[in-house]
């Protein structure tokens, strides 16, 4: 073989050049494709990378000006509630936060005090001995009610559909649908001092613990405590069977599999399942007892003395009977903020403990 026969011929190379050329030309595809192919970063099949379009301007526009009217509508059914809630409710609220700033006897101009009302409810030994007797009350308007709710709803829940059971719970609730000025007028007959209750005690031999109730200076509160339980007790007992209902039945029949009675069925299957109920009937009741005051003033009227007086009451007296405006809407507005404040513990260890 001549040299001439060993030389490449014109456009010809070696296959290492050929090989080198075809690597170079890969190379330049991967690295980006030609002005005309429009391709991403890398163009071999299965590894194109896809790009999402951005969304129409036209199109969010419409989404935006759907969620408005949807928003306008919402508002449109809620207007109707919310007018006279703002009209009778919230407004008044915060007027009476706008009086508790001055001194105002409802007649004369008012002079501005800033917070000096409120600063007066926390020396006034009355104002003090009136959240106490708030805070007793919610012993027989919340946490006995609770009790007898609880036991009244495991019983009633046991014997469904036994005769009788509609009845006990008609009668159980039947205070709740009263009013409180009937429900007070028929109390003041009971604890009268030739009323239902004396008799009672006279007839089985008992006469010497018959009292004048709402007189006496030691057992006026606990006496009206006592009907605030009689007439909250049927609420949160259908508060308790309602939550009753969905509990499963299966956990009563598994429970009863491994010899749990009904004591221990009470105990640890439906107060713990009834949570949320107690939660709600808790709340209830604590805005009940801590608001009282038609049922006291129907009553006793505060007395005997000042042993009933709460501070609705004194709200009442100051604004009414004591010229004292500012001072009233302070202690109205405390009042309301202590409610608010109870009530969202109540309602935050709910949701811990569920």
């Amino acid at each position: 073989m001549t040299a001439t026969d060993r030389l490449p011929g014109p456009g010809q190379g070696s296959g290492s050049e050929s090989a080198g050329a075809a690597t170079d030309a890969g190379a330049a595809t991967d690295a980006g494709a030609g002005p005309g192919l429009g391709l991403g970063a890398d163009s071999r099949p299965g590894r194109r990378t896809a790009t999402r379009a951005p969304a129409p301007v036209g199109s969010v526009r419409a989404a935006r000006a759907s969620r408005r009217r949807r928003r306008a509508m919402a508002l449109l059914y809620v207007l109707p509630a919310l007018l006279p809630y703002t009209l009778f409710a919230v407004l008044p609220a915060l007027h009476t936060a706008y009086l508790s700033l001055f001194d105002w006897d409802g007649v004369t101009l008012p002079s501005f005090v800033g917070l000096d009302n409120y600063r007066r409810i926390g020396a006034d030994p009355q104002l003090r001995a009136a959240a106490w007797h708030a805070g007793a009350l919610i012993v027989f308007f919340s946490l006995l009610p609770i009790c007898v709710g609880l036991v009244a709803a495991a019983i009633v829940s046991r014997r469904s559909g036994r005769r009788g059971t509609v009845l006990v719970r008609t009668v159980l609730f039947l205070p709740q649908v009263i009013p409180l000025v009937a429900v007070a007028i028929i109390w003041r007959w009971v604890y009268a001092d030739d009323g239902t209750l004396n008799q009672g005690l006279r007839a089985v031999g008992l006469g010497r613990l018959a009292d004048s109730w709402l007189g006496s200076f030691t057992w006026a509160l606990p006496a009206v405590g006592l009907i605030g339980s009689w007439v909250v007790s049927g609420l949160c007992m259908v508060l308790f069977l309602s939550g009753t209902q969905r509990i499963d039945q299966e956990i009563y029949e598994a429970a009863r599999m491994d010899g749990a009675g009904p004591v221990r069925e009470f105990r640890s299957i439906t107060v713990p399942l009834l949570r949320p109920e107690i939660a709600v009937a808790l709340s209830i009741t604590v805005i009940a007892a801590l608001s009282s005051f038609d049922l006291i003033y129907m009553t006793t009227g505060g007395g005997p003395g000042t042993s009933t007086v709460v501070p609705g009451i004194l709200v009442y007296r100051l604004a009414f009977g004591g010229g004292a405006v500012g001072l009233a809407s302070a202690l109205a507005v405390v009042l309301t903020a202590v409610i608010a404040v109870v009530v969202l513990v109540i309602n935050r260890l709910a949701r811990e403990k569920s």
